[in-house]
């Protein structure tokens, strides 16, 4: 007997048998899974889903899938949603401290002399919602033009004020790094709706504002605690859309078939023998990605869409990696059955410059942003289809840098921003949330970010205090394990 190979099966066992005992098992490893492994686990399976634990969606969903448009860097609120007229007549005044009330600031601006305001240069038309209407920039004329469909959140406010674990917490619901992703999330809980997709697919686009951006790591759409094949799969707009996905130089696909099974055949060994649950999440990641050699090359592949549709979306539409490419492609993952699908387009950090890089932003996610709703909508889709937009914090009232009535810069701001939503359950045509007349602090419905991502499980059918994962001794969830998250009644239908 080798004492340390006992060892190792006892220690795997014991993390087996303890995910079991909290519902998972084979089920929630199953997402993924072949077709004979999903066999033996079918009672595991309900309402058309591949895996997911037996017991989910805890309620009739309203959206059965969600696509998130990540505006990583923080969009100003100031020049896109949150119309403040009075402060024209506050340019170049110092931000009055009754406002500020203490607020921490960035190592940024903190030692500037004074803070002067710095008023949007840009013009707000009032665009008709069926409601009182909603304010909404130049910079965005698309998007004016759909305020119908759109519930837009005013009151949005975090607790971070750097983009690393502000970006971090939205989308993990912890800033510290390490806690699942919320699509890994929705995979872990409600499976996948196909076998020829994973649930949970990223991409990144490309941009045109500020060249300097902030990173993004994979762990921002990782698994974290949760079994592997949870996390996101990015999808790359060079090269092969997945990496790995092409067969190596002189192996064709009855060869890779054949290594596929032999290597599945000396795993399910493995599994019998140790019991490690990660084994069989390794076996439906194999069959995934080859599977994958024939549904990505027909997703990415979008000569077959009408001109129509490339009008919608916009002329950079053709061009892969494009944020009009990606909105494009989210759709077609949609109607795929890829349950969550998240674009994140970087360049939204204007300390500097606003006026010269905020335009170009706001030019590549326009016209595409509502192009995939209305597309969603025509083909009568968007009603079980969530769309989310929006960043992890919004830009402050008062100016960084040098202030002229033509430019000027803005630094990060955690105590209000704004967000929209389409679809999936949510009432369109609503303005949620007001802030003061410096867009500094929110005078009515705050909403925070647990009490966010509790709403997005809740349209698509999940109890947030009852999707739990056993890990360190805490039953953990997304929405943390303490605060009072709230559902946003008010924008749902």
């Amino acid at each position: 007997m080798d004492p340390l190979r006992e060892y190792l099966k006892l220690e795997t066992r014991r993390q087996f048998f303890g995910k079991t005992a909290m519902g998972l098992g084979a089920a929630a490893l199953a997402s993924l899974a072949p077709k004979p492994v999903a066999a033996a686990i079918a009672d595991a399976t309900a309402g058309g889903r591949v895996g997911g634990l037996p017991d989910l969606p805890h309620f009739a969903p309203k959206a059965k899938r969600a696509i998130y448009l990540f505006m990583s860097g923080a969009p100003s609120q100031l020049d896109m949603f949150d119309y403040k007229p009075a402060m024209g007549e506050w340019f170049d005044k110092d931000l009055p401290e009754s406002v500020r009330m203490g607020q921490r600031l960035t190592t940024m601006t903190s030692g500037q002399a004074r803070f002067p305001i710095a008023p949007s240069v840009y013009e707000f038309d009032k665009h008709d919602n069926g409601g009182d209407g909603a304010w909404v920039s130049e910079l965005l004329p698309h998007t004016a033009a759909n305020v119908s469909d759109l519930a837009i959140v005013k009151s949005m406010r975090t607790d971070a004020i750097n983009h690393d674990p502000a970006i971090t917490y939205i989308t993990t619901g912890d800033e510290r790094p390490g806690k699942p992703s919320l699509g890994a999330w929705l995979s872990y809980g409600l499976g996948a709706e196909t076998e020829e997709l994973p649930a949970f697919v990223v991409m990144n686009a490309t941009w045109t504002g500020r060249r300097d951006a902030q990173a993004l790591y994979n762990r921002l759409w990782g698994s974290g605690f949760l079994p592997s094949q949870h996390q996101g799969v990015l999808l790359r707009s060079q090269g092969d859309p997945v990496l790995f996905l092409s067969n190596p130089q002189g192996v064709d696909e009855d060869m890779r078939r054949e290594m596929l099974d032999g290597l599945s055949a000396m795993n399910e060994q493995h599994y019998e023998a140790v019991g490690d649950p990660e084994t069989q999440a390794r076996i439906s990641q194999y069959e995934m990605a080859f599977r994958m050699q024939a549904s990505v090359p027909d997703l990415t592949d979008i000569s077959g869409e009408s001109e129509h549709t490339y009008d919608m979306y916009g002329p950079d539409v053709k061009t892969p990696g494009t944020f009009a490419n990606s909105c494009l492609l989210a759709r077609r993952m949609a109607e795929r059955g890829v349950r969550f699908t998240q674009i994140f387009h970087r360049g939204w950090d204007q300390h500097g410059n606003v006026t010269g890089d905020l335009p170009n932003q706001c030019r590549d996610i326009d016209q595409p942003a509502m192009a995939l709703v209305q597309d969603l909508k025509q083909r009568g889709m968007l009603d079980e289809t969530l769309v989310v937009w929006g960043g992890e914090f919004g830009r402050t009232v008062y100016c960084q840098g040098p202030l002229s009535t033509e430019n000027y810069g803005r630094d990060h701001h955690p105590k209000c921003f704004t967000m929209w939503l389409a679809g999936g359950g949510v009432k369109g045509g609503i303005v949620h949330g007001e802030t003061d007349d410096f867009s500094y602090n929110i005078t009515q419905d705050p909403v925070d970010i647990q009490s966010l991502n509790a709403t997005l499980l809740h349209q698509m059918g999940i109890d947030h205090d009852r999707l739990t994962y056993r890990f360190n001794a805490l039953d953990n969830k997304l929405t943390g394990v303490d605060g009072d998250p709230q559902i946003i009644r008010g924008i749902l239908a």
